[in-house]
């Protein structure tokens, strides 16, 4: 079958469709897009494979792009793998360039998108040669480095390790699971308590909490605001030009490629390759204090890291059978449900598919440019809401987000409104909101990759020694100590969130 031939009005339909509803998923606090395939994935059994294939890549490739548009607009990350949108997307927003920082978003999500698609397509087999090079070990020393980025993102770098310390602590509540070399026993949890905390603290509902319902509190504490409006909006200062992107090339290429890499490596997630992309980008600035204030920068790396994964997520699943993240891992049933098995020697024996993956990925991320980028001045119009009005809404959807994202359990709405107030009472306390969702995010990764490694190898030393990537990994973790205390010896004004 000719390339040409897959391009059906049905297949571009499909594609286009599942990029819609994976923007509206990605967009909406507490829907992801592993739900929207979740959710869409039984749909797919009378479609075929690679009409199904199109319908659940555009749901990925959507629903990890609308997370920029409440990240932005709200200050709540849509996805996780959003969070450091926020840092400078949304106080940009506040100060009347909203659009502005959406339109910056989308473009890098087109560029990181086919960064990855570019990967995928041409070096999946040494890619995935190159994966399977990474042990638990390895795996353990590219969580550390990502963790080294605490002090880099606060404002005071004891306090900011001090938060994602407290951010690893409190992930590793609830049982310590067989799975991860435990003994099944809940831990850091009184004994009256320890049904409620069997399975600790979500991350979305932990995230919508202190992004969300903290923001609600801070503005409510100093008096709700009016929303801007249509006049402010055509009075900003400051409009989104094709010029911003001058000079940010490096940038671009290097958040993709840094996406697509972590994508490559089972289990490391989208949250690490933002996390990643926004500390290169912040330690390679001429002006990293501007980071977290609302630099276009920031927006960029961030936001071209997360769609960096989403190529890099499907090699280690085509070429090894093992899913990238838990949305490809949803892609492994849809191959399932037509009789297909993904391996080594998927692409060479399915080539008409591998053809229809290819393509319904890059139509997905020009789809996804073209409504969000012409669309967006509608989503911009948020902020004209006024506040009194807009403010109910965020906390319905906050409390919808939190309850349905394991599917109906109270716990998850406790969640979010602890750890909305502890948002709230963190900026009192000078305590680092960054740092710590870094720190929950990655304590659990660590802890599991850490733990397999003593099992698999049984000495600490085989860290240092395990292969020449380890000791690459352990020259960069030292170097981002090393710029961390610099940049934290340079600091003059606060950096890290404000919200």
């Amino acid at each position: 079958m000719e390339i040409l031939a897959l391009i059906t009005p049905l297949f571009v339909t499909l594609v286009v469709a599942g990029t819609i509803l994976g923007i509206i998923f990605g967009a909406i606090p507490g829907l992801t897009a592993t739900m929207a395939v979740a959710v869409c994935l039984p749909l797919t059994f009378p479609l075929g494979l690679e009409n199904s294939l199109a319908l659940l890549l555009g749901l990925y490739v959507g629903g990890i792009s609308g997370g920029l548009v409440p990240a932005v607009l709200l200050g709540i990350p849509g996805t996780p793998s959003s969070i450091t949108t926020t840092l400078d997307g949304y106080p940009m927003a506040r100060r009347g360039e909203g659009e502005k920082a959406l339109r910056i978003g989308i473009v890098s999500s087109l560029v990181g998108g086919l960064v990855s698609l570019t990967a995928l397509y041409f070096l999946t087999p040494f890619l995935a040669a190159f994966a399977i090079q990474f042990s638990y070990v390895e795996k353990f020393l590219v969580i550390l480095f990502a963790l080294t980025v605490m002090g880099a993102l606060s404002r005071d770098m004891l306090l900011g390790i001090f938060s994602g310390f407290l951010g690893i602590f409190i992930s590793l509540i609830g049982v310590y699971s067989v799975d991860k070399g435990g003994n099944g026993q809940i831990r850091l949890v009184p004994e009256d308590f320890q049904s409620l905390f069997y399975s600790g603290f979500s991350l979305l509902p932990v995230l919508i909490g202190l992004f969300g319902l903290a923001a609600v509190l801070e503005e409510a504490a100093i008096g709700v605001p009016r929303g801007q409006s249509m006049e402010d909006l055509k009075k900003s200062k400051s409009r989104f030009d094709w010029s911003i992107f001058k000079g940010q090339g490096v940038n671009l290429l290097r958040s993709g490629s840094i996406g697509t890499f972590v994508g490559i490596l089972p289990g490391v997630g989208g949250s690490a390759a933002s996390i990643l992309s926004y500390t290169a980008a912040k330690t390679t600035s001429g002006d990293p204090d501007s980071f977290g204030k609302g630099n276009p920068t920031g927006v960029i790396a961030s936001e071209a890291g997360n769609n960096g994964l989403t190529g890099g997520a499907l090699v280690p699943l085509l070429s090894l059978g093992i899913p990238g993240d838990s949305t490809t891992a949803l892609l492994i049933g849809a191959f399932a449900l037509q009789g297909i098995q993904v391996g080594p020697l998927f692409i060479a024996q399915n080539g008409d598919t591998w053809n229809a993956m290819i393509i319904a990925m890059l139509l997905a991320n020009v789809a996804m440019f073209i409504v969000m980028f012409f669309a967006i001045r509608w989503f911009a119009l948020a902020v004209t809401i006024p506040k009194h009005l807009l403010y109910p809404v965020i906390l319905m959807m906050c409390v919808i987000g939190a309850y349905t994202i394991n599917y109906g359990i109270m716990f998850d709405v406790w969640t979010l409104l602890i750890f909305g107030i502890f948002g709230w009472l963190a900026t009192k306390l000078r305590l680092e909101i960054a740092p710590f969702i870094i720190g929950f995010i990655l304590g659990p990764s660590a802890e599991l990759y850490f733990v397999k490694s003593l099992e698999s190898f049984g000495d600490v030393s085989i860290f240092f020694t395990k292969s020449w990537i380890a000791a690459v990994l352990w020259v960069l973790i030292a170097g981002s100590v090393a710029v961390s205390v610099m940049m934290s010896r340079k600091r003059k004004d606060p950096l890290a969130v404000s919200r």
